[in-house]
């Protein structure tokens, strides 16, 4: 049976879908953005900050379900520009410990609210 998780430490989701799914040892995460769940406002000054909110949103939903970052096996990562890659992933690799989870980049058209980056994940116990 599948649990939703949610937690106020993380945005809310802006549309029909939940923070993330737990189905038995498995968390399926949402994608996250740079909305700062304090504020409700993006953070978008730099791609550094705005990349730094992502990652503690994604951590914050993991924490929810009693998971953690090295719990991750699988993430998603969708940026608007290719040229982005490199700051993006040496700031995504500084919060991954033990191993690094499987993961694909992909470019895209277009992302919610204009952000440059939004991060999913998938962890297992």
């Amino acid at each position: 049976m599948a649990k939703v998780i949610e937690t106020l430490k993380a945005p809310a989701p802006i549309g029909p879908y939940s923070q993330a799914v737990l189905h038995n040892n498995t968390l399926y995460v949402s994608g996250q953005i740079a909305l700062n769940p304090e504020t409700g406002k993006l953070v978008l000054d730099s791609l550094e900050e705005e990349t730094h909110m992502v990652m503690k949103n994604l951590k914050a939903v993991l924490e929810a379900a009693e998971f953690t970052l090295n719990d991750v096996v699988k993430c998603s990562i969708f940026i608007m520009d290719m040229a982005d890659f490199s700051v993006i992933n040496e700031i995504y690799g500084g919060y991954f410990y033990k191993s690094f989870p499987a993961r694909e980049t992909v470019q895209v058209a277009g992302l919610p609210k204009g952000v440059r980056v939004e991060i999913s994940c998938i962890a297992a116990k």
